[in-house]
């Protein structure tokens, strides 16, 4: 890649020295050799920019926009001070990120502004993740060294630095809280809290106010905070570094004294504290010398409460913090002591009854006069005597605050030992975290000894930041087996060793400070001669007393020696340690034992004596010794721990929030050593990707046929090697590293690529709309031109048809002119042809009426002589008939006289007396001998009045019978008139359906009523058969009672009685069967058997019906034969073919019944023939009637024929003439007549016969049958009337059905084809509702029915179980007789009994041991019920004991199970739902109404009787929330690992996500590589495992509303973790991650509404997390968008909006980023919200669960308890 190629077109950074680097862009492509490079402001002002090889090099490239921005600056392609100090100042200012990475550093930047992002939701957030997957953060770091500490075993270190004001007290503050949050100990002894209570103390007594930081820490501390093999925290130990002491006794302008001075002051009023004699700290010289002892939003009591809050909290009593707060008092007072010169100017003394003394002698319990003498006396020492000198004024001032600040220090390293002491523990420390708190790189116009220990500090800091930077990168290198060579940074151990080597600065101040009388200039010109040479020390030009070193950073000038010397007096330290109050100072002694000599100048003189005492080790110690001893503890500390490292940046001086100063956040970068790691990383390989995201990222670079290969490795290889020089990369294994500025490059020809493909995609949409708009115009033009044409076309036939108009009216007009014209004639030559023709026919007819005339004048004429002629001739006859009889007559006379006279008659006269005469003397004779028998005769008639009175009361019953045969006679007509009526009804149905056929005219109408016809038989079948079913079970029934036996004849009777008599030819044949049966069994036999009576008493009432049936059926077949004359079409003939099919179908079931009838009749004579015979007069009369029946059956069989011949003509009757119809039903109705009365007057004949015969041999048996009869007679009265009734009342519906079915049919022929098909589904699908609700009715009878044959099982297995115990029992010899003693059933009460000692095995089986799957297939909660059925009966026999123990120890056992499998979601959830069970039993059974609204009566009765459990009800409603947050608990921990992967990170959509360049956090170094890596979650085993938690709370039967409100939990905490780190996040914020989360969160709502959990309101716990992918989704650019999005954005925070549009970074240059503006309107506009100011969601908020009531419908009774849980000891009660 040529600089010819870089430098074209693009853009720079040229310096400047306001800003100290300005952005260009070059306007001329610059050629090598060219002196000056054309340059472009960015406010279009032109630059020509000098550049020469040596002189001025050419300026730096500036990075891609998509890179700006980034959240680490080792991920930019062009690594230099401009491109990182750009990077910052975008992050700051636009995005209000303070927090970079730049490597293995945290950049950190002071916003001067509380910002909401360090609460326990962040650190929870935070916690767990990787360093490179959330946005850079002081957590970020904490968590890196707290995972490593936890995977490496190896002790950490967090090294925060920066100069004053930049924040570094905050950050390790910050990092100690996430400690003591997440490391949290494991006991009760909350040592976390203790650690986090040690900073504000350590604020309060070692930081302070300066003009660069309103807390500034005037100290440095190493916290190391000590962790168990847990990983727990238990305890911490702090290490302090050169408190700055001179504050205590001097402050500059604008400042302030350490802050415990100023609380104490503030809070001087309280009563506690007025023996401190304390007012306002401006009345006080140590607070007031800064002249400002207020400092803005600090409340100074408020800070006094919380720092006394953390001594309690450390285990200080409130006498030992009194002490404390006397110390602190007796200094500010000592500050107040007025010194006063005396007249000779070299002494002084203090004034008498100095207050502030006074107060300073009685809070320390010193003597005054002590303390008043040594203030101003000094004591001498010398070999031979000691002597006291006075002191001047100054040197006095001195000695009083070297005391003050002896004293301070002296209580500051107390109070540090006392942290240090609460904080130990007696637990073996496994490692430790330390976090080093220490001043950053300082220089000043006048620096002290201080800034020149700070200095050294960070010399020694920096110089192991350097080393640990190279080593990471040769450790990068050599595991990605690249080649590599040492890179060369500028190391700094020369200035270190010009500080401590052997004759270093520090050991020439050490030696000169042990020199009598010892000066600045002597140790100056000893440092001049001995390292003028070096190269980081240098001469200043103007001074003799000072000197330049060349720090890393910057060059400092030091002069410091005078700053040593603090001449604090002997006495005066002595006078203070002999107290009266021996208590205040041990301490103090202690450490003043142990510290450092701080001598004066004379004690220095005294160890330099020539005759010295006994040296003591401890006082030839310096402050340079002991600081550079304490630094070399602190390094080797640090060198043995893996370090990380924050860098704090100060913005600005002014202290002013999110104000980015460039000069000076340039210098502490360049002291703090971020360009340092900057320039080691651009020395190597910067840039790095992983194959798999360098192949998405620039595959758009790679030709088709290398997208085939498979090996992604391989072609990356192949396409870097087209693009850049072999030199410029290089190939790992698993990653290609990159030098400065390829990346970019390569995202130049990216762009070009897009750019050019952005070109071709316009150039055809553009194509593409040009022709769409040419059709649109074209479309257009055609259709005006249509328009055009048709509206000429329409005005030509506008034309045409006035013109065919005015024609058809000339034509009109001339037509009814010709026409009247014709008719004028034509009526005229009507009128002359009506007079012709009227006159031709009248002479016609004068002509008629005279022929008429003449004709009635012969009829009359005729006629008359006619009957003249006929008169005469009768005359004559009768005349002639007259004379011939009267001559007959005479003639006869004649002869009648002739024979009276004659003897022959007389003789015939005596001949008939003589005959009777004859005849009187036999009577006579006849009545003699009847005379003579009548004594015989009168014994016969005794005897014949006897038999007839046995007669007469035969012939009583007799009539009794015939009575009962005469109602039988009545009822079955009756029957035959309800069958005639619904006969009627049929045949009016049918009627009924043919005009519906005439009127619509449809087949489809015929095929529904067939329907109709055919289900009607049906339900006439299944009547028949239940009827028939209802009949057996009455006979099982009454055969089954006690004490009535029937005989099988009359059994037999009963059975074959039928409601439904109808013709049935099949019958005579069985009756001819019966008769051949009782012949082959023999008269004797059948003649026992009285059944046959009756059945032949039954025939003959059915053959009469019949008659008149088939009357009416001939009646019905005449009208039918009528009307079908003037019907037509072949419609009509099928109706009533298929009715009269359907009473042929009905008549031949009734056939079948009548026939089984007999075969049981035959039956019945055939079991009676086996019995005893009878006398011969009783085989007479059978002969007689069986004769009678065989004539009877010959004729029957003669009539079965003809009656098959008539239904054979009734069927081809339909299709015959009306004049052969009549004929056939004429013939018809004979035959029918013969066919009823010739067997029915046999059949009378024999029935009389047969009556007559058993009356007066069968008298026993009259009574019985009467009875029956009667019994009979009532049930089958009964019976036709339930069957009529139900007749009518079907005859109702089929009337209600076929009028809803016609309107149905009416409407649906109204409406349209769609609109039927439509109307057609709707009532198909009301039917199969209906059909539903019937079947769901069938289902609960049978279950029910089900239950009570269970019951009856159980039953009879105890019977069983008792039958063999009895007959184990009966198997003993010692029993000679048997008893078997029934047990009483008795229903069981819902309860179980158990002994008081088997109450811990009860607890154990159920509780302890029980596992969910060991109930799985019984009942839910099933425990619970065992449980609450043993409560009921400790409740029942009145035990409270045994109540109150049941229920302690189970509340106890479920505790204990669940605090042991406290992680096992199923047993938690088995419990939640038994304990929640538990509790609605009580409630349920508890007696009280509000909760017995919804019980059977059963369980009311099953209601607690004794004891009143309300207060257990409410312990147990605690648990069951206690469960419940285990519950939640659980399901959190299980889910939340996968939450994050599976809602942002997963690839919902694939390849929508886009790749940016990584920087150092993402690689490899920094993740766990012992592992496979993180787990990575997908969307679907999200959802897999909520529907694995849904699954397992609905089997363990929890209630649903319980169900809804933990799934409500868990979206909620779905919804807080991705929306917390979404607002932590750079990478995620973006269009397509937008995409991505729309699509996840709607796969969300989709499982809700499958598991019909979507009123649950878990949906609504995701309109958060929904809006915000709607807000990276939506546009942000104009004010209308800021409104949409104000709109849109309800359940979003403003603070929370305004983050994700400060995150929202573009994945590709086309996307443009939010302007600051947007992001202000926004604010401006959300002003008005009152948001509260927290940005992320708290994921450990917990809904309130509502556990409602839920009564339970199974009965306790009906409980099944399986055998499997062991629990036998337990009996149902």
């Amino acid at each position: 890649m040529l600089k010819s190629n870089i430098y074209t077109y693009t853009r720079v950074w040229i310096p400047d020295t306001e800003d100290v680097w300005k952005a260009a862009e070059i306007v001329k492509d610059y050629k090598e050799g060219d002196p000056v490079l054309r340059l472009k402001l960015e406010d279009e002002t032109p630059l020509e920019y000098p550049v020469g090889p040596k002189s001025n090099p050419l300026p730096f490239l500036r990075n891609p926009d998509i890179l700006v921005g980034e959240n680490d600056l080792t991920a930019l392609s062009y690594l230099h001070e401009p491109a990182v100090l750009h990077n910052l100042r975008v992050r700051f200012l636009e995005s209000n990120a303070i927090y970079t990475y730049c490597g293995i550093v945290l950049v950190a930047i002071n916003p001067y502004e509380q910002l909401q992002i360090y609460g326990e939701e962040v650190i929870n957030a935070y916690s767990g993740q990787n360093m490179g997957d959330m946005d850079p953060h002081i957590f970020a770091v904490a968590e890196e060294a707290y995972k490593q500490m936890a995977r490496d075993e190896k002790n950490q270190s967090i090294i925060v630095s920066g100069e004053s004001g930049a924040g570094k007290t905050v950050s390790a503050k910050y990092a100690m809280r996430f400690f003591a949050t997440v490391g949290g100990s494991a006991s009760d002894t909350n040592v976390e809290d203790k650690v986090l209570a040690s900073s504000p103390i350590m604020e309060a007594i070692g930081n302070a106010k300066t003009t660069r930081n309103d807390n500034s820490s005037r100290f440095g501390k190493y916290i190391q905070i000590g962790f168990n093999r847990h990983y727990h925290i238990i305890g911490a130990n702090m290490r302090t570094y050169l408190l700055e002491k001179s504050r205590v006794v001097f402050q500059a302008e604008d400042e302030r004294n350490y802050h415990i001075f100023y609380q104490l002051c503030a809070s001087a009023s309280l009563p506690e504290f007025k023996d401190l004699a304390l007012s306002d700290a401006e009345d006080f010289t140590y607070t007031s010398l800064g002249e400002n002892i207020f400092i803005e939003g600090v409340n100074d009591a408020e800070d006094f409460k919380k720092t006394r809050e953390a001594f309690t909290l450390l285990g200080k009593s409130h006498d030992s913090q009194n002490s404390i707060f006397k110390v602190i008092a007796s200094i500010l007072h000592l500050g107040n002591v007025e010194i006063c010169s005396d007249r000779d100017g070299e002494s002084c003394h203090i004034a008498r009854k100095d207050v502030h003394l006074q107060h300073f002698c009685n809070l320390l319990g010193v003597e005054l006069q002590q303390m008043e003498h040594w203030l101003c006396h000094r004591k001498l020492a010398t070999t031979s005597e000691t002597y006291v000198k006075t002191m001047s004024t100054k040197q006095a001032t001195n000695a009083r605050d070297a005391l003050a600040k002896h004293i301070y220090a002296r209580m500051f390293d107390w109070i540090v030992e006392h942290i240090n002491l609460s904080l130990q523990t007696s637990t073996k420390q496994h490692s430790f975290i330390g976090v080093l708190d220490i001043y950053g790189f300082e220089t000043f116009e006048v620096n002290s000894f201080e800034q020149f220990c700070i200095n050294y500090a960070n010399e020694k800091l920096q110089q192991q930041f350097n080393s640990h930077v190279f080593k990471l990168e040769q450790e990068e290198y050599m595991k990605e087996q690249i080649p590599w060579t040492l890179i060369d940074f500028a190391d700094n151990q020369p200035c270190i060793d010009l500080i401590e080597a052997r004759l270093g600065i520090l050991d020439l101040l050490d030696e000169e400070c042990k020199v009598p009388k010892g000066t600045d200039q002597n140790w100056a010109q000893k440092l001049y001669n001995k390292h003028s040479s070096s190269a980081h020390f240098q001469k200043p030009r103007m001074s003799n007393i000072s000197f330049i070193i060349i720090h890393f950073a910057d060059k400092v000038s030091q002069g410091l020696l005078h700053q040593l010397f603090d001449e604090v007096q002997s006495l005066s330290i002595q006078t203070l340690y002999s107290q009266r109050k021996p208590d205040l100072f041990t301490g103090f002694t202690e450490l003043h034992r142990m510290s450092a000599r701080v001598k004066n100048r004379a004690e220095n003189k005294q160890n330099r004596s020539t005759v010295p005492k006994a040296p003591n080790k401890e006082h030839r110690k310096t402050v340079g010794h002991q600081f550079r001893t304490s630094l070399h503890l602190l390094m080797d500390t640090l060198n043995a721990t893996t370090p990380h490292y924050v860098r704090c940046i100060k913005p600005n001086d002014f202290k002013e929030a999110f104000s980015f100063d460039s000069r000076r956040a340039v210098q502490q970068l360049r002291a703090c050593g971020v360009l340092e790691t900057i320039r080691i990383s651009a020395a190597g390989y910067p840039s790095r990707w992983t194959y798999p995201d360098f192949f998405n990222r620039y595959r758009v670079l790679m030709k088709k046929s290398d997208m085939t290969t498979a090996d992604k490795k391989l072609v990356c290889k192949n396409l870097l090697e087209t693009l850049i020089k072999p030199d410029m990369f290089q190939f790992g294994k698993t990653k290609i590293f990159f030098r400065a500025g390829q990346v970019a490059y390569l995202e130049k020809l990216r762009t070009d690529r897009f750019r050019s493909a952005c070109i071709k995609i316009q150039k055809t949409v553009r194509g593409w709309l040009q022709r769409i708009r040419y059709r649109k115009i074209r479309k257009m033009a055609v259709t005006l031109q249509r328009y055009g044409r048709g509206y000429m076309a329409r005005r030509y036939a506008d034309f045409l048809r006035q013109t065919r108009a005015a024609i058809i009216c000339q034509k009109q007009c001339r037509m009814v002119r010709e026409r009247r014209e014709f008719l004028r004639v034509r009526r005229a030559v009507v009128t002359i042809q009506a007079y012709a023709k009227g006159m031709f026919t009248r002479r016609i007819y004068q002509e008629f009426l005279l022929h008429h005339k003449a004709m009635i004048i012969q009829k009359n004429v005729r006629g008359w002589m006619q009957r003249k002629q006929f008169r005469r001739a009768r005359n004559a006859a009768i005349t002639i008939q007259c004379a011939f009889r009267r001559m007959h007559a005479k003639r006869q006379l004649k002869q009648l006289k002739i024979e009276a006279r004659s003897a022959e008659h007389l003789k015939k006269l005596n001949t008939g007396m003589e005959n009777k005469i004859v005849q009187l003397q036999r009577k006579m004779d006849d009545q003699v001998r009847h005379q003579a028998c009548f004594y015989s005769e009168a014994s016969l008639l005794i005897t014949h009045n006897k038999t007839c009175r046995v007669v007469l009361k035969w012939r009583s019953s007799y009539l009794i019978i015939f009575s009962l045969l005469k109602r039988v006679d009545e009822l079955e007509r009756e029957n035959s008139l309800l069958k005639s009526e619904k006969e009627e009804m049929n045949r009016r149905i049918l009627q009924h359906s043919k005009s519906t056929e005439e009127e619509v005219s449809s087949v489809s109408l015929q095929s529904e009523l067939d329907k109709e016809r055919e289900r009607y038989q049906n339900l006439l079948k299944e009547f028949s058969r239940l009827e028939q079913r209802y009949d057996n079970l009455k006979e099982e029934m009454s055969l089954n009672k006690p004490g009535h036996t029937r005989n099988p004849s009359n059994q037999s009777s009963l059975e074959s009685d039928s409601n439904y008599p109808s013709v049935s030819t099949s019958e005579i044949g069985d009756t001819e069967d019966s008769i051949q049966l009782v012949d082959e069994m023999g008269i004797d036999k059948a003649a026992m058997d009285i059944s046959l009576f009756m059945k032949l008493q039954k025939r003959v009432r059915e053959l009469e019906q019949e008659r008149k049936k088939l009357q009416l059926t001939v009646e019905k077949m005449e009208e039918l034969a009528k009307r079908k004359v003037t019907e037509q079409g072949f419609i009509r003939g099928t109706a009533d073919l298929a009715y009269n099919n359907l009473k042929r179908q009905e008549l031949e079931s009734e056939n079948k019944k009548l026939k089984n009838d007999l075969n049981e009749l035959r039956k019945t004579v055939a079991e009676r023939a086996s019995q005893n015979s009878s006398s011969n007069e009783l085989q007479d009369s059978y002969n007689l009637l069986l004769s009678q029946l065989k004539s009877a059956n010959e004729e029957l069989d003669a009539r079965k024929e003809e009656v098959l011949i008539l239904r054979t003509q009734i069927v081809s009757a339909a299709q015959l003439q009306e004049k052969n119809e009549n004929i056939l039903s004429l013939n018809t109705t004979r035959m029918f007549h013969t066919l009823a009365v010739s067997p029915l007057i046999c059949l009378c004949g024999v029935l009389l016969c047969f009556c007559l015969f058993f009356c007066l041999f069968w008298c026993f048996v009259v009574f019985g049958v009467c009875q029956l009869l009667e019994a009979q007679l009532q049930t089958q009265s009964r019976q036709h009337k339930d069957e009529l009734e139900a007749l009518h009342t079907q005859i109702e519906l089929l009337k209600g059905d076929i009028e809803d079915k016609q309107e149905k049919l009416s409407y649906m022929m109204s409406l349209s084809p769609e609109a039927q098909v439509e109307y057609s589904v709707q009532q198909e699908i009301t039917r199969l509702t209906n059909d539903n609700l019937d079947l769901k009715e069938l289902v609960e009878k049978l279950e029910k029915n089900e239950r009570k044959l269970k019951k009856q099982l159980k039953i009879y297995m105890k019977k069983v179980q008792e039958l063999e115990a009895a007959q184990s029992s009966r198997s003993k010899p010692e029993l000679i007789r048997q008893v078997t003693v029934q047990r009483k059933e008795k229903d069981f009460e819902g309860m179980l009994e158990y002994n008081k000692e088997n109450e811990a095995l009860l607890v154990k089986t159920l509780i302890n041991d029980i596992r969910p799957n060991n109930v799985s297939g019984t009942v839910p909660c099933l425990p619970a019920y065992i449980l609450f059925m043993c409560i009921r009966h400790a409740d029942y026999i009145n035990d409270d004991q045994k109540v109150e123990s049941l229920l302690t120890s189970t509340i106890n056992a479920i505790k204990k199970v669940l605090k042991k499998n406290n992680d096992d979601f199923e047993m938690t959830s088995f419990w939640l739902a038994n304990t929640s069970r538990l509790l609605h039993c009580l409630k349920q059974y508890s007696g009280e109404e509000a909760f017995m609204t919804q019980n059977t009566s059963k369980q009311n009765e099953h209601c607690l009787k004794n004891f009143d459990l309300a207060e257990y009800r409410q312990v147990l409603s605690d648990l069951s929330i206690q469960i419940y947050q285990q519950l939640i608990k659980v399901a959190e921990g299980i889910i939340q690992p996968m939450i994050v992967s599976a809602m942002l990170e997963s690839e919902s959509i694939p390849s929508l996500a886009g790749v940016k360049p990584m920087g150092y956090r993402n690689r490899s170094s920094s993740m766990d590589m012992d592992a496979d890596g993180p787990t990575s979650y997908t969307l679907q085993a999200l959802i897999k495992q909520l529907g694995q938690f849904h699954n397992i709370m609905r089997d363990h039967g929890l209630d649903p509303e319980i169900i809804g409100q933990a799934v409500r939990q868990l979206f909620h905490c779905i919804n807080a973790v991705t929306l917390n780190n979404l607002l932590l996040r750079k990478d995620v914020c973006s269009w397509s991650t937008g995409m991505q989360l729309r699509y996840n969160t709607s796969q969300l709502e989709e499982w809700l509404r499958g598991n019909n959990l979507y009123q649950s309101k878990a949906a609504a716990t995701l309109e958060p997390i929904i809006q915000a992918a709607q807000l990276l989704q939506v546009k942000k650019k104009t004010s209308q968008d800021a409104e949409a999005i104000c709109a849109l954005c309800t359940a979003l925070t403003m603070q929370q909006i305004v983050k994700i549009l400060n995150l929202y970074t573009p994945l590709n240059e086309f996307e443009e980023r939010v302007t600051v503006s947007f992001i202000r309107n926004i604010q401006n506009r959300l002003q008005e919200r009152n948001d509260p100011p927290q940005l992320l969601l708290d994921t450990k908020h917990t809904f309130p669960v509502l556990f409602p009531y839920s009564p339970s419908a199974l009965s306790l009774e009906m409980l099944h308890i399986p055998a499997s849980l062991n629990i036998d000891f337990l009996v149902r009660v």
